[in-house]
């Protein structure tokens, strides 16, 4: 899998560029296919009265089933990074079961035309 970070408003840091990259590549436990994630890091802008609002979005290239696209808010960057990661390992374990599901009826589908010419 590529995986490419850009920052948006922020200084991009061996540690932080780093981090993001061993975030996104434990992804492949759940999905072995990803050919691409495009992860983009940043702050929004300096106009919050609450403090500075960071955010992290991913699009994950998936073949045969388009792009999942992800994207969060939060207070530390760190924590936008994770949950963005975690959201997409729910989105990857959705699309897996689905993919089993529709495996199964073909093999149910199969095994039905065997029994009916026997």
């Amino acid at each position: 899998m590529t995986i490419n970070v850009k920052a948006v408003g922020v200084d991009m840091t061996d540690a932080l560029h780093t981090y993001t990259k061993e975030k996104f590549e434990t992804l492949t436990k759940f999905f072995d296919n990803i050919i691409k994630a495009d992860v983009t890091i940043g702050k929004n802008s300096d106009h919050h009265q609450n403090g500075d609002i960071f955010f992290a979005h991913a699009t994950l290239q998936i073949p045969n089933h388009g792009n999942l696209y992800v994207e969060k808010t939060e207070q530390d960057l760190y924590k936008a990074i994770d949950k963005v990661k975690d959201h997409l390992k729910i989105e990857l374990e959705k699309l897996k079961g689905h993919m089993r599901a529709k495996d199964k009826d073909i093999i149910r589908e199969q095994k039905a035309y065997q029994m009916e010419n026997d």
